[in-house]
């Protein structure tokens, strides 16, 4: 009786975390993707989803996985316009890159990164918002 219930309670405890946005990352070949602030020793730090004009320089930071001697690139979009293309080749299987951008202040907006294959696919997209400070 106490295996089922404790059976029971990690299967509740699961549903919980997915319905809270807290489930386990999907992406097969990207562990983790976040804008931050700065990285240092290729850890991202000030993870953000939105900053406003005070920030004038932004970091997309992946954390890859399998992708080994693949051609692979950060293209930065800014109102469907491609601002900034950076390109790496993983080394290893698992492999820490990150790019950024500088923003200037009438550059407004909804930015987002596609992380792109050597065939031009795109595998993930994510973005963030740049506002204007209010004073």
């Amino acid at each position: 009786m106490k295996k089922i219930l404790l059976i029971l309670s990690i299967g509740l405890i699961a549903n919980f975390s997915n319905a809270t946005g807290t489930k386990d990352w999907e992406h097969k070949n990207i562990s983790k993707a976040v804008f931050a602030l700065e990285v240092v020793d290729r850890v991202p730090q000030n993870i953000i989803s939105e900053v406003d004009t005070d920030t004038n320089k932004i970091y997309f930071y992946t954390n890859l996985r399998n992708l080994t001697n693949q051609k692979l690139k950060h293209r930065w979009i800014f109102n469907n316009k491609n601002m900034a293309e950076v390109e790496f080749n993983p080394k290893s299987d698992r492999w820490r890159v990150y790019s950024s951008k500088n923003l200037w202040r009438g550059w407004t907006g909804v930015w987002r990164v596609e992380v792109v294959d050597e065939n031009d696919i795109v595998i993930l997209t994510k973005s963030f918002i740049y506002n204007k400070k209010i004073n």
